[in-house]
Order: structure tokens, then sequence, then C-alpha cells
């Protein structure tokens, strides 16, 4: 299983599918897929797609946005960066490129189809996943998303209840241009944020062998 998810994730680092088979107008720039993913990660993070800091330092979360979402979690950058026990699994491996209004591009769809199903078939020790933003929340969740991504977010205990393996936990983007939606609810910061914190803590915490 190790050497097989270590295959792959190089085959993803090589993938220039966007550029020479694109589905629609190629990438824009060279592709830098950027991906963390381990055999004993417990935790896996799924975002949109690496930004413009991020495609340049090939480094997930490298921004404002990852700042918040480590404050989030409760974790320091030693523990988010760790690859033992933190899968980093954007729905786009690649920056995608910018708006005419300087905001990013949805995820390209080449991506997720490519390789999702084989990544996550190699990734049964995942216990739990942060769904960060729509396009993961959509993707993951599929019918049992709500209307809207802020009635997903609010039903989080509903998706953490499942029996099923990994549970889910819906999260807004972390990004500023959440600060009107985070303002609106502070049952966010009062209610779940400290939930998303124990469930992140026991996932860290070494599995204990009897």
């Amino acid at each position: 299983m190790t050497r097989a998810l270590n295959r792959l994730v190089s085959e993803i680092r090589r993938c220039r599918r966007c550029v020479d088979a694109p589905d629609g107008a190629p990438l824009p720039h060279d592709p830098r897929p950027v991906i963390r993913a381990s055999a004993t990660a417990r935790l896996a993070i799924v975002g949109q797609a690496p930004g413009t800091r991020v495609h340049a330092s090939g480094r997930p979360f490298t921004d404002p946005s990852g700042v918040r979402l480590r404050s989030w979690m409760g974790v320091s950058e030693d523990e988010f960066y760790d690859e033992a026990r933190v899968a980093i699994i954007p729905m786009g491996f690649c920056f995608p490129g910018l708006t005419s209004t300087g905001g990013d591009l949805p995820p390209r769809r080449e991506c997720a189809p490519l390789w999702r199903p084989r990544l996550f078939a190699l990734l049964p020790q995942v216990e739990l996943v942060l769904l960060v933003g729509l396009y993961a929340q959509r993707w993951h969740l599929g019918g049992a998303a709500k209307a809207s991504l802020g009635e997903t977010v609010h039903a989080y205990r509903h998706y953490l209840a499942t029996s099923a393996t990994p549970r889910f936990f819906p999260l807004p983007h972390p990004s500023w241009r959440n600060n009107a939606w985070l303002n609106r609810n502070p049952w966010f910061d009062a209610e779940l944020v400290p939930e998303l914190q124990r469930e992140v803590r026991a996932m860290l915490r070494p599995i204990e062998r009897k």
C-alpha cells in the first residue's frame, strides 16, 4: 500500500493533463501540483486549489488563509505540516489562474475525476476529512451536501455523527472573502471551532495499541 501510494503521489506531481490534454482552455502556466499524503496520516485536509503564493512555494496553505485555518484547527505549523499525520489534498492540485477581477479561478475540471478515486482508495487509514469550501463539500458529500455552503457547515454535527469512515467535517474557506459570513455566524467561533479542535487533536494523538 505504501509503495503504491508513493508511486501515485509521484505520478500526480508529474501531471501535465491540464496543459497537454485540457478540458477546455489549457492551464495558463506550467503545472506545479501540490499534494501531501502518506500511508500513516489519519487526518486529511481537502481545500480548493493552490493560490499564487502556494504555487510559488510548492507548500500548501503558505498564505493568510493557512494562518487562519491553523488557528481554527488549534495546531502549530509543525503539526500542520507533519506529513506522517496530516494529508493535504486539494480538489485541484495546480494553481488554476486568476479571474479578470483578481480572484482565483475554480479548480481545474480535469483533476478530481482523474486522481481522487485512486488516491483515496490508497488512504484507508484516513479517519477524518476537513472539507474546506464548496468544491470539496460538493465532491465528497455528493447528494448529502445541503443547498448552500452555510447550511452544510451548520450541519457539521450531522456529518460527524456517522459511523462511516472517513467522517467529514465541513468548513468555510478561511479566506478574508468569507469575513462577512463569519461575522454573520457567531456560532462558528463559539461552537464549531472548539469541536473542530477536539476532533483534530484526537487525530493527531498516537493510536493506543492494546
